[in-house]
């Protein structure tokens, strides 16, 4: 979250709410821009901020006329995108700040990344502020949209609402490297561009930006101003902008005398902004509610007071408290012309923020406010790619002169630096598993530095002019798979460690079209051209006819008519310590397939029972199904190899003739959506919700993390989890199931399947698969469970997306309308709150920005564990009451007001 234009109930008990809608307004005809300075140097030392004029040409400065503060091109951090004047029908309202006047834009790329570097280095404060004014720079007067990245994680979205619109993005931030990445990343709605991007250095000691987070701006506002301008430095040193704010329902105080003249505290707070404060026309408090909007968002709130009116000590006094949505934060009692400043110790969380200033009974004076600052906490869940990997391949950046468009992490925001495929790792830190330099005019020796790439899977350094040996180094990255080296002019021998790794297979080593290079030690000058034309063209031909093998091997089974020849194929790669079982057997199994207690693409599923007593379910593949024999193999593999208590276990198949049938075991309470949606069916309890939803998590979890190689679903919803007697849950239906190759991509492209509804949006339009498509089904599922609603809810008007019903709810902080309503309010509220907060964090429309499963399991257990004590509690509570009737227990529930106790 960034900095938002935003309503603002300005209120007193005898007036009611009188509506202020603040625009937060970077330009006015009475606005300043200017430099900032950190408190610690002298107000004309700028050497350590760094300001910068995107677009501006090179061995140019811009002046802000006003300030006379001189802002540099942007030739030196970033080296991509074009230089652009907006249009002239803007210019006057550009003039200042004179930076507003050239864009930089990226037309090309998906993501371009500034640079920054501060000479104070990492482990500092800063605040970033990044501006944008579209001016119909490109003559098509269409204003994008697209989003805007600290280093790897999503900063905000920028979306002008119209060409004059100067938006700004401002946020505090603890560096955790010496480089700041600032990135525009291009989402398909516009071609990305920025005007200016401006750092300060603050003190640690000020605003809690811990190493995790970084705290967006969500107002700044500077009461009781007389002028109606903004502030900045010189006035601020550390270039904060104050917006003022008055509104009738305040009487503005002020003094002409300097606050703070004789101190320095941390904050630094501007004379002019402290000079100046409101009081409330009743005489008793002072209300804002301000809305939040997104309830799982923590704020920090930073109060700033300083009295302006010299009150005799002998007959007057002036003393408050301060309220935060109801509850006391702390009582103020202020000193003359000194600053002091109260904030929230831990993160507060709600869609609404209501803050009371109350006069105290002993005052004789009505409280006042002076300014107030508001962040949201933005979690920097993603952790930047292996520093040791940035290390080398920054290093190989710089030895080869290779720029590509290589900026910011070589991993994150998604698309790689081009060349580059990274594993995807959940949070954690990415590793570079691919490097593809081919064709692009390397010289000199192979670089040192790509030993230093440890997990590095496939190195391509094919058909450029490297020269020397071929280093041992190679020979000893231990995940290497494919080496090319084919088509440079490398010389001497092959190490001894890559031509045996190369034999045993371990190895696809490419060395052919390197004349000087010889295979056998010790190398012989006669041999050598003899040796290596055999082994250039025997390799290569050994691999084409491989593939030839297969090519014909995968057209047969292709064949039309070939159905039935192909069954024996078929049944040898079903090999499985299940037995298989005939048709007239599945006859018997079923009764004659009797009862059906489920249907689906594949074909209808029957219960049986087997000649011991055991119950099972039987699904038979539908004559009309045109997938259906590929999904019985895939299914049929994918069950005998996994085996986990919350996956339906497999115990046979038919496959005779036409006949293909799957046997697994029956599951006596059917599937989730029945016990969701069908309101004959005794309603779920919150603990068998949150037990059902743990299951399946469990089940997903181990398709992802504890299946080599990992195996993504493709169409998990309620119907696919099954439920035994005891309500123990099960994921079953693997029909559209994919594994996934570990050994390279973060993604696999592949036709899409699935059911309306769960689809991930991201694998819909593009085709990428990951593990966190099924974590977006899984969230649906999720939404699902806690509503008691399908994941398509039909209306007389319009069908709406779970998502966008929950979404109503959630924004207004009712969740309690939200859940569905057959719970009669018996589950605790801290853990219905952490419940739909893991839902939500599942269906964001990006997918790097969902968990992996491993993280849903852990909250899941910690919802699960939450509802199990307070059942704990409330049977201690009942014992006691019958016990004793002596006294009267109350219950008093924190959590309805703010939500979840921040974490």
């Amino acid at each position: 979250m960034a900095a938002k234009c935003s309503r603002i109930w300005a209120y007193n008990s005898n007036n009611g709410f009188i509506l202020l809608l603040l625009y937060a307004v970077f330009l006015g005809t009475k606005g300043s821009i200017v430099l900032a300075s950190d408190v610690r140097r002298k107000l004309d030392d700028i050497t350590g901020s760094i300001n910068i004029d995107c677009g501006l040409s090179e061995n140019s400065i811009s002046i802000d006329p006003k300030t006379g503060i001189q802002y540099i091109p942007d030739k030196t951090y970033i080296d991509t995108g074009l230089s652009k004047n907006i249009s002239s029908d803007f210019n006057s309202e550009a003039q200042s700040p004179a930076f507003l006047t050239t864009v930089r834009s990226f037309p090309e790329g998906n993501r371009n990344c500034y640079t920054l570097r501060p000479p104070e280095g990492k482990a500092s404060l800063y605040l970033i502020r990044a501006s944008f004014m579209y001016g119909n720079y490109d003559n098509q007067n269409e204003v994008p949209e697209f989003s805007l990245y600290l280093g790897v994680n999503l900063w905000d979205t920028v979306k002008p609402e119209n060409a004059s619109h100067v938006v700004i993005k401002e946020i505090l931030h603890v560096a955790v490297m010496d480089n700041i990445y600032v990135c525009l990343v291009n989402t398909g709605s516009g071609t990305p561009f920025i005007s200016a991007l401006e750092l300060r250095h603050f003190k640690n000691s000020t605003y809690r930006a811990d190493p995790g987070s970084a705290l967006a701006l969500f107002q700044r506002l500077d009461f009781g101003s007389s002028s109606n301008d903004t502030i900045r430095y010189h006035d601020d040193a550390y270039d904060r902008i104050w917006y003022p704010y008055n509104s009738p329902q305040f009487d503005p105080l002020s003094t002409s005398f300097a606050v703070d003249s004789l101190r320095i505290t941390d904050y630094n707070l501007p004379s002019k902004v402290m000079q100046t404060a409101v009081q409330p026309m009743n005489n008793e408090s002072i209300n804002f509610d301000f809305n939040i909007g997104d309830p799982f968002v923590n704020f920090y709130i930073y109060m700033h007071f300083a009295e302006v009116e010299s009150i005799p000590s002998n007959d007057q006094s002036r003393a408050f408290n301060i309220e935060l949505n109801g509850k006391v934060l702390e009582e103020v009692g202020l000193k003359y012309l000194q600053s002091t400043t109260i904030s929230t110790l831990q993160p507060i969380r709600g869609p609404r923020l209501t803050i009371s200033l109350n006069r105290l009974s002993n005052s004789s004076l009505p409280p006042i406010i002076n300014a107030m600052e508001i962040y949201l906490v933005n979690k920097l869940w993603q952790k930047a790619t292996n520093q040791e990997d940035v290390n080398a391949i920054e290093e190989i950046k710089s030895s080869y002169n290779l720029f590509k468009g290589w900026q910011g992490d070589p991993c994150l925001p998604a698309p790689a630096w081009d060349g580059l495929s990274c594993s995807d790792s959940g949070y954690d830190p990415p590793k570079i598993i691919s490097l593809n330099l081919s064709s692009i005019g390397l010289t000199g020796h192979i670089s040192s530095s790509l030993s230093n790439l440890k997990f590095l899977q496939n190195l391509d350094l094919s058909n450029n002019s490297l020269t020397g040996p071929l280093p041992n180094f190679l020979s000893q990255l231990s995940d290497l798979k494919t080496l090319n080296l084919e088509g440079n002019r490398l010389s001497g021998s092959v190490p001894s460690a890559l031509i045996e790794r190369s034999t045993n297979g371990s190895l696809l080593l490419r060395l052919d079209q390197n004349p000087e290079l010889c295979l056998l030690l010790p190398c012989k000058e006669e041999k050598k051209n003899i040796v290596i034309p055999i082994v250039a063209t025997i390799v290569p031909l050994s691999v084409i006819f491989l593939a030839l093998i297969i090519l014909w091997r995968c057209k047969k089974r292709k064949v039309p008519g070939k159905f039935v020849n192909s069954q024996k194929e078929e049944e040898s790669s079903l090999k499985s310590d299940s037995r298989k079982y005939s048709y007239s057997e599945i006859v018997r199994i079923t009764d004659n397939f009797s009862t059906i207690i489920g249907k689906g693409g594949f074909g209808t599923v029957y219960h049986g029972s087997l000649a011991d007593g055991t119950q099972v379910a039987v699904k038979m593949l539908s004559p009309s199904s045109t997938q259906g024999s590929i999904q019985f193999r895939t299914e049929a593999h994918l069950l005998m190899r996994v085996h986990h208590r919350n996956l339906a276990s497999f115990v046979g198949y038919c496959y005779e003739d036409a006949n293909i049938g799957i046997i697994y075991e029956y599951m006596a309470c059917g599937n989730l959506e029945q016990y969701l949606l069908d309101k004959s069916l005794e309603a779920l309890t919150w603990k068998e919700r949150l037990q059902i939803a743990l299951d399946a998590a469990q089940g997903l979890e181990y398709l992802h993390h504890g299946c080599k190689p990992p195996i993504i679903h493709r169409d998990v919803k309620s119907a696919n989890i099954l439920l035994t007697e005891n309500f123990q849950a099960k994921i079953a239906d693997f029909g559209l199931s994919k594994y996934f190759p570990s050994d390279s991509r973060s993604h696999l492209s592949t036709g899409v399947v699935g059911t309306v509804g769960y689809l991930d949006p991201e694998y819909y339009t593009s085709g990428r698969l990951t593990e966190r498509s099924d974590v977006y089904s899984f969230g649906v599922v999720l939404l699902e469970v806690i509503t008691g609603q399908p994941a398509i809810i039909k209306n007389h008007d319009d069908n709406i997306h779970i998502i966008s019903w929950v979404s109503r709810f959630i924004e207004s902080g009712d969740i309690r309308n939200a859940v569905d309503p057959r719970l009669k309010g018996n589950f605790d509220t801290n853990s219905v709150w952490k419940f739909m907060e893991t839902a939500l964090s599942c269906v964001p429309s990006f997918s790097i920005q969902r968990p992996l499963m491993n993280h849903v399991v852990a909250e899941l257990k910690e919802c699960l564990d939450t509802e199990i004590a307070r059942e704990r509690s409330s049977r201690s509570e009942g014992q006691a009451m019958r016990l004793s009737n002596s006294f009267e227990m109350i219950t008093v529930d924190l959590g309805n007001e703010l939500g979840p106790e921040a974490r």
